[in-house]
Protein backbone atom coordinates (compact mmCIF):
# COMPACT_ATOMS: atom_id res chain seq x y z
CA UNK A 1 0.00 0.00 0.00
CA UNK A 2 1.02 3.86 -0.94
CA UNK A 3 2.25 6.23 1.86
CA UNK A 4 0.74 9.32 1.85
CA UNK A 5 2.50 11.82 1.28
CA UNK A 6 2.61 14.49 4.18
CA UNK A 7 0.18 17.44 4.73
CA UNK A 8 1.25 21.35 3.71
CA UNK A 9 4.88 20.09 3.48
CA UNK A 10 8.12 22.51 2.90
CA UNK A 11 8.24 21.78 -0.81
CA UNK A 12 4.29 22.28 -1.30
CA UNK A 13 4.57 25.88 0.60
CA UNK A 14 7.64 26.43 -1.52
CA UNK A 15 5.94 25.24 -4.82
CA UNK A 16 3.25 27.31 -3.96
CA UNK A 17 5.45 30.55 -3.18
CA UNK A 18 7.15 29.94 -6.49
CA UNK A 19 4.33 29.65 -8.64
CA UNK A 20 2.72 32.85 -6.96
CA UNK A 21 5.76 35.01 -7.72
CA UNK A 22 6.14 33.70 -10.66
CA UNK A 23 5.35 36.59 -14.01
CA UNK A 24 4.52 34.62 -16.62
CA UNK A 25 5.30 36.56 -20.29
CA UNK A 26 2.23 35.87 -22.13
CA UNK A 27 -1.49 34.73 -21.70
CA UNK A 28 -0.87 31.15 -22.39
CA UNK A 29 1.74 30.85 -19.00
CA UNK A 30 -0.57 32.90 -17.03
CA UNK A 31 -3.23 30.13 -17.74
CA UNK A 32 -0.62 27.53 -16.77
CA UNK A 33 0.33 29.73 -13.18
CA UNK A 34 -3.44 29.71 -12.73
CA UNK A 35 -3.99 25.96 -13.30
CA UNK A 36 -1.10 24.89 -11.08
CA UNK A 37 -2.15 27.32 -8.25
CA UNK A 38 -5.75 25.43 -8.41
CA UNK A 39 -3.70 21.96 -8.79
CA UNK A 40 -2.27 22.66 -5.16
CA UNK A 41 -5.56 23.49 -3.20
CA UNK A 42 -4.84 19.81 -3.15
CA UNK A 43 -1.67 19.84 -0.91
CA UNK A 44 -0.60 16.26 -2.24
CA UNK A 45 0.07 17.44 -5.93
CA UNK A 46 3.24 17.69 -5.16
CA UNK A 47 4.19 14.69 -4.92
CA UNK A 48 3.61 11.35 -7.51
CA UNK A 49 1.57 9.38 -4.67
CA UNK A 50 -0.88 12.19 -4.82
CA UNK A 51 -3.39 12.66 -8.23
CA UNK A 52 -2.60 11.49 -11.34
CA UNK A 53 -1.98 15.19 -12.00
CA UNK A 54 1.17 16.30 -9.95
CA UNK A 55 3.80 18.75 -10.24
CA UNK A 56 7.13 17.87 -11.26
CA UNK A 57 10.13 19.98 -11.92
CA UNK A 58 12.94 19.92 -14.81
CA UNK A 59 16.08 21.75 -15.66
CA UNK A 60 17.59 22.24 -19.09
CA UNK A 61 21.26 22.07 -18.50
CA UNK A 62 23.75 24.35 -21.12
CA UNK A 63 27.33 23.62 -21.05
CA UNK A 64 29.86 26.55 -19.72
CA UNK A 65 29.23 27.72 -23.73
CA UNK A 66 25.68 27.89 -23.93
CA UNK A 67 25.89 26.25 -27.41
CA UNK A 68 25.19 22.74 -26.15
CA UNK A 69 22.49 21.64 -23.89
CA UNK A 70 22.08 18.11 -22.04
CA UNK A 71 19.72 16.02 -23.26
CA UNK A 72 18.43 13.05 -21.72
CA UNK A 73 16.67 9.86 -24.08
CA UNK A 74 13.82 9.19 -21.63
CA UNK A 75 13.28 5.17 -21.44
CA UNK A 76 9.27 5.97 -21.13
CA UNK A 77 8.76 9.00 -23.05
CA UNK A 78 11.29 7.53 -25.71
CA UNK A 79 12.06 11.32 -26.28
CA UNK A 80 14.74 13.30 -26.37
CA UNK A 81 14.01 15.62 -23.07
CA UNK A 82 15.59 18.11 -20.95
CA UNK A 83 16.54 16.50 -17.06
CA UNK A 84 13.47 16.11 -14.75
CA UNK A 85 11.18 14.27 -12.87
CA UNK A 86 9.11 13.82 -9.58
CA UNK A 87 9.60 15.74 -6.34
CA UNK A 88 10.22 13.54 -3.22
CA UNK A 89 8.42 14.02 0.24
CA UNK A 90 12.09 14.66 1.33
CA UNK A 91 12.99 17.80 -1.36
CA UNK A 92 13.01 21.33 0.84
CA UNK A 93 12.00 22.97 -2.18
CA UNK A 94 11.63 23.15 -5.99
CA UNK A 95 15.47 24.20 -6.61
CA UNK A 96 16.28 21.18 -4.07
CA UNK A 97 14.52 18.66 -6.23
CA UNK A 98 15.52 19.56 -9.24
CA UNK A 99 19.17 19.71 -8.64
CA UNK A 100 18.46 16.24 -7.05
CA UNK A 101 16.83 15.21 -10.20
CA UNK A 102 20.00 16.48 -12.50
CA UNK A 103 22.27 14.71 -10.18
CA UNK A 104 20.76 11.24 -10.51
CA UNK A 105 20.25 11.74 -14.47
CA UNK A 106 23.70 13.18 -15.12
CA UNK A 107 25.77 12.47 -12.56
CA UNK A 108 27.01 15.89 -12.64
CA UNK A 109 26.65 17.85 -8.73
CA UNK A 110 28.25 21.29 -10.09
CA UNK A 111 25.48 22.56 -12.14
CA UNK A 112 23.89 26.42 -11.30
CA UNK A 113 20.40 26.82 -12.11
CA UNK A 114 18.60 29.59 -12.03
CA UNK A 115 16.86 30.97 -9.24
CA UNK A 116 13.63 31.36 -11.37
CA UNK A 117 11.08 29.33 -13.59
CA UNK A 118 11.82 29.64 -17.59
CA UNK A 119 8.34 28.22 -18.40
CA UNK A 120 5.59 26.21 -16.93
CA UNK A 121 4.45 23.27 -19.43
CA UNK A 122 1.66 20.66 -18.50
CA UNK A 123 1.55 17.32 -20.58
CA UNK A 124 -0.45 14.35 -21.14
CA UNK A 125 1.18 11.13 -20.58
CA UNK A 126 1.02 7.91 -22.42
CA UNK A 127 0.13 4.57 -20.38
CA UNK A 128 3.85 3.67 -19.73
CA UNK A 129 3.70 6.03 -17.22
CA UNK A 130 1.17 4.03 -15.27
CA UNK A 131 -1.34 5.97 -12.32
CA UNK A 132 0.48 9.26 -13.76
CA UNK A 133 -1.67 11.23 -16.55
CA UNK A 134 -0.22 14.71 -16.55
CA UNK A 135 2.59 16.62 -15.27
CA UNK A 136 2.36 19.98 -14.19
CA UNK A 137 6.48 20.52 -14.91
CA UNK A 138 8.15 23.37 -13.55
CA UNK A 139 10.97 23.70 -15.64
CA UNK A 140 14.40 25.21 -14.87
CA UNK A 141 17.64 26.18 -16.58
CA UNK A 142 21.08 25.78 -15.53
CA UNK A 143 24.39 25.42 -16.83
CA UNK A 144 27.32 22.98 -16.17
CA UNK A 145 31.23 24.53 -15.53
CA UNK A 146 33.57 23.03 -18.11
CA UNK A 147 35.42 19.65 -17.86
CA UNK A 148 31.62 18.51 -16.82
CA UNK A 149 31.46 14.66 -17.34
CA UNK A 150 27.99 13.18 -17.54
CA UNK A 151 27.00 9.69 -16.98
CA UNK A 152 23.80 7.98 -17.84
CA UNK A 153 21.25 6.80 -15.40
CA UNK A 154 19.31 3.84 -15.41
CA UNK A 155 16.40 5.84 -15.86
CA UNK A 156 17.73 6.76 -19.36
CA UNK A 157 18.53 4.91 -23.23
CA UNK A 158 21.27 7.47 -23.70
CA UNK A 159 22.66 11.05 -22.67
CA UNK A 160 24.68 12.96 -24.78
CA UNK A 161 25.54 17.01 -24.93
CA UNK A 162 23.63 18.67 -28.63
CA UNK A 163 24.66 21.85 -30.02
CA UNK A 164 21.49 24.12 -29.44
CA UNK A 165 20.86 24.48 -33.05
CA UNK A 166 21.05 20.49 -33.82
CA UNK A 167 18.56 18.91 -32.08
CA UNK A 168 18.35 15.03 -32.18
CA UNK A 169 15.87 13.27 -34.26
CA UNK A 170 12.98 12.50 -31.91
CA UNK A 171 13.08 15.71 -29.77
CA UNK A 172 9.90 16.83 -28.62
CA UNK A 173 8.28 19.96 -30.42
CA UNK A 174 8.18 22.21 -27.27
CA UNK A 175 12.48 21.99 -26.99
CA UNK A 176 13.02 24.56 -29.20
CA UNK A 177 11.04 27.18 -27.38
CA UNK A 178 12.05 26.07 -23.87
CA UNK A 179 15.89 26.96 -25.31
CA UNK A 180 15.35 30.35 -26.14
CA UNK A 181 13.36 31.13 -23.05
CA UNK A 182 16.60 29.51 -21.28
CA UNK A 183 18.50 31.91 -23.21
CA UNK A 184 16.55 34.31 -22.43
CA UNK A 185 16.89 33.77 -18.73
CA UNK A 186 20.64 32.71 -18.58
CA UNK A 187 21.25 36.30 -20.30
CA UNK A 188 19.00 38.23 -18.18
CA UNK A 189 20.28 37.29 -15.05
CA UNK A 190 24.11 37.89 -15.14
CA UNK A 191 25.46 38.99 -12.08
CA UNK A 192 22.64 37.58 -10.30
CA UNK A 193 23.75 34.23 -8.11
CA UNK A 194 22.58 31.00 -9.29
CA UNK A 195 21.62 27.73 -7.11
CA UNK A 196 24.14 25.57 -6.36
CA UNK A 197 23.13 22.16 -4.51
Amino acid sequence: MEQRPPRRSPVWHDAVRTLSRYAPEDRDQEGLRTAYLRALEDDTAVFKTGPPVHLTTSCLVFDHTREHVLLTLHAKARSWLQLGGHIEPGDPDLLAAVHREVREESGIDTVRIAPRPAELHRHGLSARFGRCSEHLDVRFVGWAPPGSDAACSAESLDLRWWPVDTLPPGTVGDLPPLIARGQNVLRDLRGVPFHQG
